[in-house]
């Protein structure tokens, strides 16, 4: 039994209280090692470092109270179930290492926290102030200590006075927050272990094989979403067609204009135009119009737009460029970096994090220049994301030691992202120039920018615009015309995703979290549904195959609404409007139901899986040799056969365009680096057979 009541002023009702009016020992626990390390520092200068075997813990001895710092590594705990086969809804939290063996590492920390919580009387949740943190603290006190007993404390940045200030306002816990996150843990378990239980048994039913397959409620339908997109890439035929430009002479100017309905269909139709230019070697002004356009400083960084500029400007993945951020703020260099916020708090001392900043000689000149030009007066602009834990991220001022280029790289786009959200606007000057056909029939057009005054631009220097002088003309003057050209082009294909467009495309749609996102997206290429390429993400047989699979025997598990509608109901837990228990039972009851319907249609659905994995021949193949597709029609599998009817729509407008014969058609797009690669494995067919009349 405690030896120590709790306080008079009752924390776990409304009111904060401060770590050192705890009597007795207090143990607080920390996410991460360098966490624990940060919290000692700055709570004291004569900690004490214990160890139990190699795991470091401190030790802060006050006149009548003890307060201990020890660190968890993430998760220490993990769902499980001893119950085999599906539907299966019974689990409970144990050690990770019993549910994972590749976790043995999380054994000695559970021991030490163990032995620690035996031997104090209150206890500090420290760990990150997110959905996650709030879980891993509350499991670990719930197993070991004393709810009743436990705090919460609150940071955004591992800086000493925010520490400091956190632990002089301890909170009850966050019980909404908590919840919350058991809720994302359960239902994403549930849904993960039944759905990849049924695909299993179902491989095993048709082949007698164990094979390790996955499903989850956010990682299908981002699957399907990537199978769909580059389906579409690879079914894609290019249409040629042309543009018309003309470079004309402005004393000694040379300018050059497109024809303004760029691009023409028919070659006839380009070269009509040309034929005109050269034939009277004259264009007018038609127009002539300069502006001069403000553009307002991007606001501070969230994670994701983080993620964004990371992977636009270094390529870096947003798996990537998260774990550096978190690096980042363990080492207190910057604030909290799994946030949706794109707001600064108005607490923030920004002249303090400046002054300090200005010690960092890359960006000495800078923060002077900022100075100058604001007079000192820090307004920052700011987006409309918002996040209730965290602010935006920005940097704290601490100066970086041995950063690794990765990490400096990262450091570098948040501290010019922080000083460009107190500059003025970026001023362009805008010139727009249309020309004419002396009879008046054809237009051509062209634009310059230059920088009038580059303002934030001077800080963060990667969205800096490409200047393009034009001279002052006149509208009515005659230039004269140097050449015209006309370039054959192609229709080009969607862009091959990236990482981060799967990211974007997972918040647009309102599907995972900051948190999440990342994580889900390298599950799919670790699971082997897709694969990396120099170009971008690519399919696996087996990804297309996992996506045919649900699509077809129960197309709700790839429902964007669906994962979205328990998206709201876990936010409805969050703001404490709906039970935990109301989200899981609902859960319970459309997982039921798919697999009942899943279970009428075993047999198909191993049978289909086993195609896609090369586990069976026995049925009539795709005529395409690469291809493990079924036969649909003429031999072809659906997707291909999709690509020869793309074929033969396509060549008309190429008859059109070129005046081709289909055989020459064939031959030609087989060559374009923008076909599809579906549907040059059916001209190479078509060849192979000579079956191309």
């Amino acid at each position: 039994m405690k030896k120590n009541v709790l306080p008079t002023r009752n924390p776990l009702v409304s009111h904060s209280v401060s770590v050192w009016s705890l009597k007795g020992k207090t143990l607080i626990i920390a996410e991460k090692p360098k966490a624990a390390k940060k919290i000692a520092e700055a709570l004291s200068s004569k900690y004490t470092v214990r160890r139990y075997h190699d795991i470091p813990y401190y030790e802060i001895k006050l006149n009548d109270s003890t307060i201990i710092i020890a660190s968890a590594v993430g998760h220490l705990y993990e769902l499980h179930t001893n119950v085999r086969g599906y539907p299966v809804f019974e689990y409970k939290w144990v050690p990770a290492y019993i549910a994972n063996m590749k976790k043995k590492y999380v054994k000695p920390y559970i021991e030490l926290l163990d032995m620690l919580f035996k031997n104090c009387d209150y206890y500090v949740n420290a760990c990150d102030y997110d959905i996650e943190g709030s879980v891993i603290g509350y499991i670990l006190i719930k197993f070991h200590g004393d709810l009743s007993r436990a705090f919460r404390a609150k940071f955004s940045s591992l800086m000493a006075q925010e520490i400091k200030g956190s632990f002089n306002q301890l909170t009850s816990l966050d019980y909404n927050m908590i919840e919350a996150g058991l809720s994302r843990h359960e239902l994403d378990w549930m849904w993960g272990i039944n759905i990849s239980r049924a695909l299993m048994q179902a491989i095993y039913t048709n082949t007698k094989k164990k094979i390790v397959l996955s499903a989850g409620r956010v990682q299908t339908p981002t699957l399907k979403h990537v199978v769909d997109y580059e389906i579409q890439r690879k079914l894609f035929i290019p249409i040629p067609q042309y543009s018309v430009s003309v470079v004309a002479k402005k004393d000694s100017h040379l300018i050059t204009a497109d024809y303004s309905y760029n691009p023409v269909a028919r070659v006839e139709d380009a070269r009509i135009i040309k034929d005109k230019l050269e034939k009277t070697k004259y264009l007018l002004v038609k127009s002539y119009t300069a502006s001069r356009q403000k553009y307002n400083p991007p606001p501070p960084f969230n994670l994701s737009d983080l993620q964004e500029e990371a992977a636009k400007i270094y390529g870096f993945s947003p798996m990537k460029t998260q774990e550096i951020a978190e690096q980042l703020y363990l080492e207190a260099l910057i604030s909290y970096p799994r946030t949706n916020s794109q707001k600064l708090p108005p607490t923030l001392n920004y002249r303090d994090i400046l002054d300090k900043i200005s010690n960092i000689p890359e960006y000495r000149g800078l923060v002077s220049k900022l100075l100058s030009e604001t007079k000192g007066l820090l307004k920052p602009v700011e987006g409309e994301k918002e996040d209730p834990a965290h602010p935006a991220i920005y940097p704290t001022g601490v100066l970086p030691r041995k950063l690794t280029r990765e990490q400096f790289l990262i450091y570098d786009l948040i501290v010019r992202r922080f000083l460009a959200v107190f500059a003025p606007q970026a001023v362009f000057r805008l010139i727009k120039a249309e020309f004419t056909t002396l009879d008046y029939k054809y237009s051509f057009e062209t634009s310059g920018l230059s920088v009038e005054y580059p303002g934030w631009v001077t800080y963060y220097h990667f969205h800096t615009p490409s200047s393009k002088l034009l001279p002052s003309m006149t509208p009515g003057e005659k230039l004269e015309v140097v050449k015209v050209m006309i370039r054959e082009s192609y229709t080009k294909p969607p862009p091959k995703l990236k990482k981060i467009d799967i990211l974007r495309w997972m918040e647009n749609v309102g599907i995972g979290t900051e948190s999440t996102r990342a994580i889900i997206i390298e599950k799919l290429f670790e699971r082997g549904y897709l694969k990396n390429t120099k170009a971008g993400v690519d399919l696996s047989d087996l990804g297309i195959g996992i996506i045919e699979v649900i699509e077809k025997f129960f197309p709700d598990l790839i429902s964007v609404e669906l994962t979205r509608k328990f998206e709201v109901l876990m936010e409805d837990v969050m703001k404490g409007l709906r039970t935990r228990e109301q989200v899981l039972n609902e859960a319970k009851k459309v997982i039921s139901d798919l697999l009942a319907k899943f279970n009428e249609r075993i047999n198909d659905v191993g049978f289909h899986l086993a195609k896609k994995l090369s586990l069976t021949n026995d049925y009539s193949k795709c005529v395409i040799p690469e291809c493990r597709g079924d036969s649909f029609t003429k031999g072809f599998c659906r997707i291909h056969y999709l690509a020869y009817e793309n074929l033969l729509k396509n060549y008309e407008e190429w008859r059109v365009r070129k005046g081709m014969s289909f055989n020459d058609y064939l031959s030609k797009i087989a060559k374009l680096k923008s076909t599809g690669t579906f549907v040059k494995e059916v001209i190479r067919y078509q060849l192979e057979a000579g079956k191309t009349n």
